[in-house]
């Protein structure tokens, strides 16, 4: 397959620059995948195609403030690094400028704050870094840290806390799971009160879920790898879901990669942290899940791919063009899509 094959003309005031005030008043598109039926909700719809005793699974990573923006000590020239993983007394970052950072360059930022010194050169610009300053890493990240919003988003966030979901638990993603950001308290508690069951799987959002595809051939792209975890609880939930045949709903990609990344090497559920390099594109079955709650995606990259292998290259295609024709919000802070595979 070509990677152009995932392209599409998006106007740029379809790209959603700020959230909608209540998150669960987006719009929704239902996609029927046995059908091919394409319906036009409102999130807070999914009550209507739900039912009692679907398992519906959220990723509950939290975002860092893994964006810090500082100076090349001997230089003073600027610079800025995107955190990626946070390692014991160590940093490994996606850097700007990444050519003047070498072996040994000390980058400071906040006038002294924090410190690191570049250990480590690796390639697509990253950089792996010794940090300098004692004290208490993630309390001196909180202090000069920046929410790390995609580079579409050109507007200031006002609130930090919308570039994450209400539920975002465990510290580690450098990206929000997005399809999460629709869902309110109240909304949870309905859906709970409706006999659908919620558990949760935690991956860390890195540089495999937002990295473009460069390569021409599909699949020639590599995937970084991002660490997972799914709990005794979440596993017994889901494994359970299968032996009864009740449908399991992915909410968000990051959510349906995990869970397929335990169906490929386990063939069920188990608890594990462990790390998934697992890259889905047409021709692939995916056996982990019967719906999917995601955002609308990029062009050409990884998740749309993904989505396209759930149903169609032809059906996601065709979704995409009405969805800009009756002028949707894209990407993260834009509007959901509900792809049912089971009804």
């Amino acid at each position: 397959m070509k990677t152009s094959d995932f392209d599409y003309q998006l106007p740029n005031n379809l790209i959603a620059q700020f959230p909608l005030a209540d998150r669960s008043s987006s719009r929704l598109m239902v996609l029927h995948k046995a059908s091919s039926l394409i319906e036009h909700k409102h999130f807070t719809d999914i009550l209507t195609y739900l039912k009692a005793g679907d398992v519906l699974v959220l990723n509950d990573t939290k975002v860092i403030l893994a964006r810090l923006l500082g100076i090349k000590l001997d230089t003073k020239a600027h610079i800025e690094c995107l955190i990626l993983k946070i390692g014991q007394a160590e940093l490994t970052c996606m850097v700007k400028k990444a050519k003047i950072v070498k072996v040994g360059t000390i980058l400071d930022f906040g006038e002294g704050r924090l410190q690191l010194k570049c250990i480590e050169v690796l390639e697509e610009g990253i950089r792996r870094f010794s940090i300098l300053t004692e004290g208490i890493f993630l309390e001196i990240l909180n202090e000069l840290g920046i929410m790390p919003l995609p580079p579409y988003i050109k507007a200031k966030l006002k609130d930090p806390d919308r570039y994450q979901t209400v539920y975002a638990k465990n510290l580690g993603s450098v990206a929000a799971p997005t399809a999460g950001l629709h869902f309110t308290p109240e909304l949870i508690k309905q859906l709970i009160d409706s006999g659908i069951i919620i558990t949760y799987v935690t991956l860390h959002v890195g540089l495999a879920t937002f990295k473009p595809v460069e390569a021409e051939i599909v699949e020639e792209h590599q995937m970084h790898s991002e660490v997972y975890e799914v709990t005794q609880n979440s596993a017994d939930s889901l494994n359970q879901a299968k032996k009864d045949q009740r449908r399991i709903i992915a909410i968000g990609t990051t959510s349906l990669r995990t869970l397929e990344s335990q169906i490929q090497k386990f063939g069920s559920f188990k608890a594990e942290m462990a790390s998934t390099s697992i890259f889905i594109y047409p021709g692939q079955t995916i056996a982990s899940i019967d719906g999917l709650i995601t955002n609308f995606h990029l062009p050409k990259s990884t998740l749309l791919m993904l989505v396209s292998a759930l149903t169609s290259v032809d059906l996601i295609q065709k979704a995409y063009q009405i969805a800009i024709e009756k002028e949707y919000r894209f990407f993260s802070f834009g509007d959901a899509m509900l792809i049912l595979c089971k009804e």
